[in-house]
């Protein structure tokens, strides 16, 4: 289903379905002092002294030059010594900033004057300079953003520094628990809850077991652990991959809970023993620091990065000979979406997501590796990826900050000498040597695991400029590359009658938040760097029944407006279509659609059938865009859980999808996605082989094989190239 939280007239925000990961960022970097000094024209040095002058004032005057000489020589050399010592602090602070999981930025990230005609798979020449970082107009955050950010962080960082200080304070075992956004589902009052299992002792555990005591526990779905409901005890015990803790370690588990009134968690033990119970934030890259520690012990490790060799990440991100750059492009007629030839494709695909959360990077690289989760996708069938990613993590990139990527050291050695924006081109690489494409979708504008529930592209720490820059910026470093073939412009706007300028709605204004507009003006930004990419629009969550009286969204009444999942509703496209003018062939609309396991809204009430989830939500909110050619569809997130009463609605949507040849993202690839499981199992390697059995009857194949969008490449061992399909 999504991380995301879908709202309907009498819901709160739902749970996060993604774990919060703590957002780590790089230290900023301090601004260096000015390397050239001017003097006064009038008193250059070697100026003549002024005739007409008695001896007495002559050597004054000369001695004021030498003392003003003595005096500027001195500035200048003081500057010099503070210069280069804030750049060995810099360099030093960048080192010490990737200990974890990321070392500073790689030489082929600095520029220089390579000439090489091979690219790397950010599009740029092998160590090549990218000037569009240096573009202020479209890609520098505003100095305001960084000071809040800045500030943000900072504080963050304390109150987070003192929370983990008084949990350890005390020996023994604790817990840390966060409580998320909360919903209501049939008089269950249900929440994400995240803990963190805190061993403060001398010793190791090897296998644990937590009970927690609950009033009115209803239910529990958790991830990372084996979770069982009876009474108010909710005990869980560890997978197979996380059943040890290190002495002075942790693990984090969660799950969505349902409970009876509200969440009110009386006692924890682990083990059978009393914990200390902690109400604080939970960083969900404990276990990945748990990973690392152990893979570290008794290591020297002067890199930080694991005790692996150093790696030649030029090497790394040089793009594959095989591959040819450009020949991929696609664009739209009616409701298809063609080839450079003309051929219809069928983007068939899945989402991943972590670039949103903080994890910065994929969420799950602290149980596996990058390279075989990349190339395992494209051998079960999928030719796309849809990449969820935050516009503040984009604008870190691009303002040259790279905040620290989150991962199991030891298990992708080759992304230690990399920096978290290398380590998103070495997964363009990886993509591209395996056949698939990537859709990067603005997920959020904070880097946050929460940030999709704000309603808009916007938000206090990200402003309207900063998301239009996120976009042009990507879109302008990438316009090389056809690996990224397509943009989705903000995941899920939304926003009820009652929240006014906070919601998002569709009409012709150029009100700030209405949704229609920016996607035409983010649109406009994104193809003037790169006009070859296709633009993935979604829609609302409302729209007015009567578009005349109250095209202006001024009633609050509820009844007055049709409500569908968030970026469901494209209802307006009907009276205000996106004009995207001479690019119209880019345009493609992008709903999103899930079952009653995420939430029971009105059209699952009773007996539902396929008849009537087009006649009550599908026909009306998106499918009649396909029906009358008006632009084609990708259902960017759909799935769940394959039980009921969610298996019902998969079934009748992968009907939609097959019957048309629908274009689609699966949600997910995620085993963390606690609303609706993954295609992989906690171990994010493993895959479900009853979800991707269902899934497979509706990815791209011919005579048994996978087709691919790359017309070189195959897709995976098991595909074949676009070059060798037929086409729809």
């Amino acid at each position: 289903m999504s991380d995301e939280n879908k709202l309907t007239p009498e819901q709160t925000p739902s749970p996060e379905s993604e774990p919060a990961a703590e957002q780590v960022s790089e230290p900023a970097p301090e601004e260096t002092a000015k390397e050239e000094h001017t003097k006064p024209k009038e008193l250059a040095r070697g100026g003549a002294v002024p005739p007409g002058m008695d001896s007495a004032k002559k050597k004054r005057l000369l001695a004021a030059f030498i003392a003003f000489d003595v005096l500027a020589a001195a500035i200048i050399a003081a500057v010099v010594l503070i210069h280069n010592a804030k750049g060995d602090d810099d360099s030093s602070s960048g080192a010490d900033s990737g200990s974890s999981s990321s070392a500073a930025a790689s030489e082929s990230s600095k520029g220089g004057d390579d000439t090489s005609s091979e690219e790397s798979a950010g599009g740029l020449p092998v160590g090549g300079d990218d000037t569009s970082a240096d573009d202020e107009s479209s890609s520098e955050p505003d100095s305001s953003s960084k000071e809040d950010s800045s500030s943000q962080d900072e504080s963050s960082s304390k109150d987070d520094s003192s929370s983990e200080n008084d949990s350890k304070k005390s020996d023994g075992y604790g817990v840390v628990y966060n409580v998320g956004n909360g919903w209501e589902n049939s008089g269950v009052q249900m929440a994400g809850l995240e803990l963190k299992i805190e061993n403060n002792t001398s010793s190791a555990i090897n296998g644990w077991t937590l009970t927690l005591d609950i009033d009115g526990l209803k239910s529990a779905e958790g991830w990372n652990g084996t979770w069982t409901v009876k009474g108010s005890t909710l005990t869980i015990t560890n997978a197979d991959y996380n059943g040890e803790i290190p002495a002075g370690g942790a693990q984090v588990i969660g799950c969505n809970i349902g409970t009876s009134s509200a969440l009110n968690i009386k006692s924890a033990k682990l083990n059978g023993k009393d914990c200390t119970l902690t109400k604080g934030k939970v960083d969900q890259n404990a276990q990945n620091n748990n990973n690392n520690q152990q893979n570290n012990n008794g290591q020297n490790n002067n890199n930080n990065n694991g005790g692996a060799a150093t790696a030649d990440v030029k090497t790394l991100l040089t793009r594959n000979k095989n591959a040819v750059q450009g020949d991929d492009w696609l664009h739209t007629d009616g409701n298809k979406i063609l080839d450079k030839d003309g051929k219809q494709v069928w983007l068939t695909g899945v989402n991943w997501f972590g670039y949103n959360t903080g994890t910065n990077t994929f969420d799950g690289l602290w149980n596996s590796q990058l390279a075989p989760s990349v190339k395992a996708i494209a051998d079960h069938g999928f030719n796309l990826i849809r990449v969820p990613i935050s516009a503040e993590l984009l604008n870190n990139w691009a303002a040259g900050e790279y905040p620290k990527a989150n991962y199991n050291n030891a298990y992708n050695e080759e992304l230690n000498s990399m920096n978290s924006l290398e380590i998103f081109e070495y997964f363009l690489k990886l993509a591209e040597d395996n056949g698939l494409k990537v859709m990067l979708d603005i997920h959020s504008a904070n880097t946050d695991a929460s940030g999709h529930n704000a309603n808009l592209w916007y938000t206090d720490r990200v402003s309207e400029d900063q998301y239009y820059a996120a976009l042009e910026w990507a879109a302008d470093r990438y316009k090389k590359n056809d690996t990224i073939i397509a943009f989705d412009l903000k995941n899920e706007p939304h926003g009820k009658p009652n929240e006014g300028d906070s919601a998002a709605i569709w009409n012709d204004s150029k009100d700030k938040n209405n949704w229609k507009n920016t996607a035409e003006v983010a649109a406009g930004k994104v193809l003037a760097k790169n006009p070859n990419v296709l633009i993935m629009v979604e829609g609302t969550e409302i729209y007015p029944k009567d578009i005349k009286k109250n095209g202006d969204y001024s009633s609050t009444d509820n009844d007055d407006y049709y409500f569908n999942w968030w970026g469901g509703n494209l209802r307006g496209v009907k009276d205000y279509p996106v004009d995207l003018g001479k690019y119209q062939d880019k345009l493609v609309y992008s709903p999103h659609d899930y079952g009653p396991t995420v939430y029971e809204q009105p059209w699952f009430e009773g007996t539902y059938t396929f008849e009537s989830l087009m006649k009550d939500c599908w026909k009306d909110n998106w499918f009649y865009i396909h029906d009358t050619k008006t632009a084609p569809l990708l259902i960017g997130e759909w799935g769940g859980f394959m039980k009921e009463p969610n298996l019902t609605w998969m079934t009748y949507m992968r009907k939609l999808i097959k019957d048309n040849h629908l274009n689609h993202t699966f949600w997910c690839f995620n085993a963390n996605s606690g609303d609706t499981g993954g295609l992989v199992l906690d171990d994010f390697t493993t895959w479900d082989d009853e979800k991707y059995g269902f899934v497979k009857e509706v990815l791209w194949q011919e005579s048994g094989k996978f087709v691919g969008l790359d017309h070189a490449m195959k897709l995976g061992d098991k595909g074949i190239t676009l070059k060798d399909a037929k086409g729809l």
